[in-house]
């Protein structure tokens, strides 16, 4: 059954002024006012890492103004740990694992509810359990997000996501977790992602994204279905198509895998996720135009191509993709508002 533990008063959500200009009606638009930002963490049996990461929520020089964390059926003792170590947290208990897709599309759901403490949200900075942001991690995404905008005349204002700076343990810049730059950007939208030390981004991942909430409201929750892999990708160019996005190099994160590498290392199993979804994405997602669909396709066949050169299990990696290719072309995802709904979660959008 699912449970929502409700939170105690929010941490002194800082000082941050910024109009929110770009958010759907009812949200908190008036001027000299700071935005409500919520964070959503999603988690499934990392109770020692997901510590540490709702720790460096707490200590940012601007806080969040609520803090959701989603476990996904733990086993490990996550529940009782944020209800004694985090009680500001809001805790939504999965009665089971639905990956980070089902995650962070219940999470925002739940963050995004008419009835949500705090009133009306206007930016959902979405995180992993295994993220350490740096203490000015939401601060520069804020100040790039208000600094980042389109000032020209009939320009469309703030971007309406900003990510953040992924770094692995030792500082080096995370392979995993690159947004794709923007191809063609045109030189305004360069110049202003340049004036707040970015570049502008077609995609990101949620180890930490700045989203606007009257965007998602207008283009949908993450497809759950997906479980893993590419969940992010679909979802966020979805939320930027037709819009802007950048990247923000003054707000870093540590992203504590276990090795550094990208995500063409050896998958196993999980390979079979990545080629469902990718079809999926590529039939039936609306955010990719059909030129850019060619272009990341072929980017995808490359990626493949790689993989196998490089692992050590190719037949487990043949049958995952005969799977995937079947699964993709046969099927289609199951709406989200039925997962949650079967969840217990309300949609909040």
């Amino acid at each position: 059954m699912n449970a929502a533990t409700p939170p105690n008063p929010a941490p002194n959500p800082g000082t941050d002024t910024a109009p929110d200009t770009a958010s759907a009606p009812g949200t908190n638009t008036a001027p000299d006012t700071a935005p409500v930002v919520v964070a959503v963490v999603v988690t499934y049996n990392r109770v020692a890492l997901l510590a540490e990461a709702l720790a460096a929520l707490r200590a940012q020089t601007r806080a969040p103004d609520r803090v959701v964390v989603v476990d996904n059926a733990s086993g490990d003792g996550t529940p009782a740990m944020v209800r004694a170590e985090f009680p500001e947290a809001e805790l939504l208990e999965l009665a089971a694992n639905t990956g980070g897709a089902g995650g962070f599309a219940a999470g925002i759901a739940h963050a995004l509810r008419p009835d949500a403490p705090g009133g009306a949200v206007d930016q959902l900075w979405l995180l992993d359990d295994d993220t350490v942001p740096e203490p000015g991690a939401l601060a520069a995404l804020l100040t790039a997000r208000r600094s980042g905008g389109d000032g020209r005349k009939g320009g469309d204002g703030p971007p309406v996501l900003v990510a953040s700076r992924v770094v692995w343990t030792d500082g080096r810049d995370h392979p995993m977790n690159t947004p794709r730059e923007k191809p063609r950007a045109a030189a305004s939208e360069r110049a202003a992602a340049r004036a707040v030390n970015g570049y502008p981004i077609r995609s990101a991942s949620f180890v930490s994204v700045l989203v606007d909430a009257g965007r998602v409201r207008e283009r949908g929750l993450p497809v759950a279905d997906y479980f893993l892999w590419n969940d992010d990708f679909e979802f966020t160019t979805r939320i930027l198509r037709g819009r802007r996005g950048l990247l923000c190099r003054d707000s870093v994160v540590v992203h504590k895998t276990a090795t550094f590498g990208s995500t063409d290392a050896d998958p196993g199993e999980r390979f079979y996720f990545e080629v469902r979804n990718k079809i999926w994405l590529f039939t039936r997602s609306r955010g990719l135009s059909p030129a850019e669909r060619a272009l990341y396709g072929a980017s995808t066949l490359r990626r493949w191509g790689r993989t196998f050169a490089g692992s050590r299990d190719r037949a487990t990696l043949r049958r995952c993709l005969a799977r995937g290719l079947a699964d993709g072309v046969r099927s289609r995802p199951r709406p989200t508002a039925e997962i949650l709904r079967d969840l217990g979660v309300r949609p909040g959008v």
